[in-house]
């Protein structure tokens, strides 16, 4: 009985190991677009609630009254992350590397959005570099992409860990 007991647990351990690792995406996506109306290049940053707060965990931040970070119920620790989500952005408008504004953020589903914008010149090209290295510090597999532009109009980036800088021209 032990042996048949010992060998449905080395079977099934596989299956429960991939359960729990199930929640964390180590993907993010961000999007950066033109509002002609308000004359900004809004960015928005898409990330899991579990990889923020496993995240915050790994670089031992988050809520100092609680043991573990909670994005969804402290607005210190999802603004912590916020700071950190910033931090690893990487933008540059034309030849200026520029640190977009802090918008906000908030949770919808199992997402946090993080958001920030920029002042559009006024006239000419939208010319971006750009670089997400959000959580490439934590996890060597992560891997973040950068949408530019909406709608049937965008071009895609996709960053890892220590990857160079991408350009590309932002639809007005």
């Amino acid at each position: 009985m032990l042996r048949c007991l010992a060998a449905l647990a080395l079977l099934l351990a596989p299956v429960w190991g991939s359960t729990a690792l199930a929640h964390q995406q180590k993907f993010t996506i961000t999007t950066i677009a033109h509002n002609p109306r308000t004359g900004m290049i809004e960015i928005m940053h898409q990330v899991p609630v579990h990889d923020a707060e496993h995240s915050l965990v790994v670089q031992r931040t988050g809520n100092p009254n609680t043991h573990s970070p909670d994005i969804i119920g402290s607005e210190e620790s999802r603004e912590a992350f916020a700071r950190y989500v910033t931090r690893r952005f990487l933008f540059q408008l034309g030849d200026a590397i520029i640190t977009p504004d802090y918008v906000g953020s908030e949770i919808t589903g199992g997402s946090l959005w993080v958001y920030q914008e920029v002042a559009a010149p006024a006239e000419g090209e939208l010319r971006l570099r750009v670089n997400s290295q959000i959580f490439t510090d934590v996890w060597a597999r992560q891997e973040n992409r950068v949408n530019l532009g909406g709608g049937t109009n965008v071009s895609t980036f996709i960053f890892h860990g220590g990857d160079a800088p991408q350009t590309g021209l932002l639809p007005r």
